[in-house]
């Protein structure tokens, strides 16, 4: 995944891409401000799956600010953030439509043996650990209530 990045990271570069390379720049240093509060914590470097996270928490960020930002009546920082998400959103693996989402929600209730809405936790768990950057978790926490209700 980091050296992805660091390869788009380059391309950019070379190809005079601004608004991709200071993109780019973000995720790295977000990154590295992981790795920095991993090593500070006695951990290893972010892998993959953390690097995944990173990206999905940045997409989120940038979603809600579009949102605020359409809704304080500014298209033009809309647009700028939006922009933002179309690349980071190059990095994430494909996102799951509603469907599969529940299918997935079915699937990890039958393998933790969920049998109601204290269970939640398990299945979110579940979820995170076999799903992160393919789902939004937002929804499908009212999706597993929903099917374990």
């Amino acid at each position: 995944m980091r050296e992805k990045i660091s390869d788009a990271l380059k391309t950019s570069m070379k190809s005079g891409d601004k608004a991709r390379l200071s993109t780019l720049r973000m995720i790295n240093a977000a990154i590295q401000d992981r790795d920095i509060a991993n090593r500070g914590a006695g951990k290893p470097a972010a892998d993959d799956d953390e690097i995944l996270q990173i990206l999905s928490k940045m997409v989120k960020q940038r979603q809600e600010s579009a949102k605020a930002f359409e809704d304080g009546n500014r298209p033009e920082l809309a647009a700028a953030e939006n922009a933002e998400i179309a690349i980071i959103s190059d990095f994430l693996p494909r996102q799951m439509d509603e469907t599969e989402a529940k299918a997935a929600i079915g699937e990890a209730i039958r393998s933790t043996g969920a049998s109601g809405v204290r269970d939640m936790g398990k299945v979110m768990a579940e979820l995170k650990a076999k799903y992160t950057g393919q789902m939004d978790f937002g929804r499908a926490s009212g999706w597993v209530k929903e099917q374990l209700g």
